[in-house]
């Protein structure tokens, strides 16, 4: 056990982020002291942090067959013999893209902030890929600066070291463990049909239940029925829901929001959300609007579909993302052209279409 005590661990805590400024202050006077156009990464401490796997940002289902066939050795000489072959965009490519425009737009307004996103490659290969991976980022002209290449090592120990605020990976274990360790995760998914995006605004839609709040609502569906469940959101209306694991980046995309809508930009803002929730308006609606409310976060629109089908809906919508804790929503979504991510969290995960899992299997 450590002799630290609580206060005396406050003063070491003060003082490493004391430590850490300073050097963050040398490091930026010795970028800043360099001739180049191209943008300085933003301070980690005030960044919006976005950690996506290389499995994520490039198309690598041929290279996973290598690794999965012929083994590490041949997966690795595959790789630098195609070194000067880029990498195809993967299912967060567009996502990525945005976040740049969205950091564009705010280097004009506030040249000097430090309040960007900022994106880290977090893998698990190898050093040996990294030449492969960096000049796939250069040829598509990526402002991707840091990377964590793990040679065979989960990368998860290493998210909190860089502040992460959303971690995307292909690897559902991986993500279940990140969002185990509070961080926000989700496992992404390429779309059956490839749709058109925006090229000037980030779209980021959210499921409700077990994704932006807990779950506790859902338990109630899911063990007494939809009556009851009507009837306790209407008891419980005033009563904030706890949040769930994508609440934290929400609240960090409506920070980067409040700073277009400072200069006169709301009408014109480049990141817009959405809550695209199963849940009934009139009979459940409430309690979810006010405890945005109460937490001081905006939605820019709300859509309750009283339990139809989300695909139809995110079409129209067209997000770089979307979100949700329910495989069957993600199925339906991405075969309609939607990128969606898998948030396994909460409840739902041992219910598929309203049945029980365990039940299911039993049946078969």
């Amino acid at each position: 056990m450590s002799d630290i005590k609580p206060n005396e661990a406050s003063v070491v805590r003060a003082g490493d982020e004391s430590g850490a400024e300073k050097d963050w202050a040398v490091a930026k006077a010795v970028y800043d002291s360099l001739k180049t156009k191209k943008p300085r990464p933003p301070k980690p401490s005030t960044a919006v942090t976005i950690a996506v796997s290389s499995r994520t940002l490039f198309n690598m289902v041929e290279e996973r067959r290598v690794w999965e066939q012929e083994g590490l050795e041949r997966y690795v000489s595959y790789q630098q013999e195609h070194e000067e072959k880029p990498l195809k965009p993967g299912a967060a490519f567009p996502f990525v893209k945005a976040l740049m425009t969205v950091n564009s737009r705010l280097r004009t307004l506030y040249p000097e902030s430090e309040e960007l996103f900022d994106i880290v490659l977090m893998t698990n290969n190898h050093a040996q890929v990294g030449v492969r991976l960096i000049n796939s980022i250069n040829h598509y002209d990526l402002l991707i600066e840091r990377f964590c290449m793990t040679g065979g090592k989960s990368p998860i120990d290493y998210l909190k070291a860089y502040l992460t605020n959303l971690y995307l990976s292909k690897d559902s274990d991986k993500v279940q463990e990140a969002i185990e360790s509070g961080i926000a995760a989700a496992t992404m998914f390429t779309p059956d049909v490839e749709t058109e995006l925006s090229e000037t605004q980030l779209r980021v839609a959210f499921d409700g239940d077990a994704v932006l709040f807990s779950d506790e609502s859902e338990i109630i569906v899911k063990q007494h029925g939809l009556d009851t469940f009507f009837a306790h959101e209407r008891q419980n209306e005033n009563k904030p829901l706890a949040q769930g694991p994508l609440k934290c980046f929400l609240e960090a995309l409506g920070k980067l929001q409040k700073k277009f809508y400072a200069k006169n930009e709301r009408l014109n803002c480049p990141i817009r959300t959405y809550l695209v929730t199963a849940r009934s308006a009139a009979s459940s609606g409430a309690r979810v609007l006010k405890t945005l409310r109460s937490w001081g976060l905006e939605i820019d629109e709300a859509l309750f579909l009283a339990g139809a089908p989300k695909g139809p809906l995110l079409q129209k919508i067209r997000p770089h993302i979307f979100f949700d804790d329910q495989m069957f929503h993600i199925q339906g979504a991405k075969e309609l052209g939607t990128i969606a991510a898998h948030v396994p969290y909460g409840i739902g995960q041992k219910y598929h279409k309203g049945k029980l899992i365990e039940q299911l299997a039993k049946q078969s």
